[in-house]
């Protein structure tokens, strides 16, 4: 979408628009049914140019590919740098999608974008935790190879999450590990009754982020994302912290 290419269709529309957002995605675009299970029937009647997997769904490669060609795009590998995967992905979408003279503008759009929010920022910020819940006791909190850890290094912020992670980037822990008394940041989607579970809930109440009223909420940005999702996550990230009530304003917007 970034490069200019409306896709024909996707997986999990509904998803998209709850947990991805930005771009848009046009109404136009046919739900293709489940990323592990679509809908084979319906893709054969598209006659698709191309389809674009994840590796976790790479079982689905023989099956597809009898019926359009196919590519995997493996932009999240272990030891490697996220940003250069996320600029080789968008010139590898480019080139499949006949939009290689986009590929440069796109890149360069959207590091600028990341880069205006770090300007903004206000100095000595503390550490902070990024999490999104999976219920009220449970959390994927992001540190090493997740694309929130590394939108925070390029804008200068320290992740206050050194433990170990998973091949994207996060690690399943109880509410309980959440002992920063720097920032807490909650990533939507929120699951339905996990809000009310925490207002009645002790453990929740006696962290430090918590207590001290160092807790800000973002939208929802996909944390196995792109180059957009990078921004989107930049600009969320930001100006939460601009408007947080113990921030002072950067020297820029002073």
């Amino acid at each position: 979408l970034s490069l200019g290419v409306v896709p024909t269709g996707v997986a999990q529309v509904k998803d998209y628009h709850a947990g991805v957002g930005e771009p848009a995605l046009p109404d136009a675009v046919v739900d293709l049914g489940l990323r592990a299970q679509p809908n084979r029937e319906l893709i054969a009647s598209l006659e698709l140019d191309h389809f674009l997997l994840s590796p976790l769904y790479q079982a689905l490669e023989p099956t597809l590919s009898r019926m359009t060609r196919v590519s995997t795009l493996a932009t999240y590998k272990p030891e490697t740098d996220l940003w250069r995967n996320l600029v080789d992905t968008t010139r590898e979408v480019a080139r499949i999608t006949h939009r290689e003279h986009r590929a440069d503008a796109v890149i360069q759009e959207h590091r600028k974008r990341i880069d205006r929010v770090r300007r903004q920022l206000p100095g000595n910020l503390p550490p902070m935790l990024v999490v999104q819940f999976i219920d009220d006791r449970h959390v994927r909190v992001y540190g090493g190879g997740s694309l929130y850890e590394m939108v925070m290094d390029r804008l200068g912020l320290e992740n206050a999450w050194h433990g170990g992670t998973n091949l994207w980037g996060y690690a399943t822990v109880g509410i309980e590990e959440l002992t920063t008394s720097g920032y807490l940041i909650l990533v939507d989607p929120i699951p339905i009754g996990v809000a009310d579970e925490l207002d009645q809930n002790r453990l929740w109440q006696l962290l430090p982020a918590v207590r001290q009223q160092r807790l800000l909420h973002l939208p929802a940005v996909w944390s196995f994302g792109g180059l957009p999702s990078a921004a989107r996550f930049a600009e969320s990230l930001g100006q939460a912290l601009q408007t947080a009530p113990d921030i002072q304003p950067s020297s820029e917007d002073s």
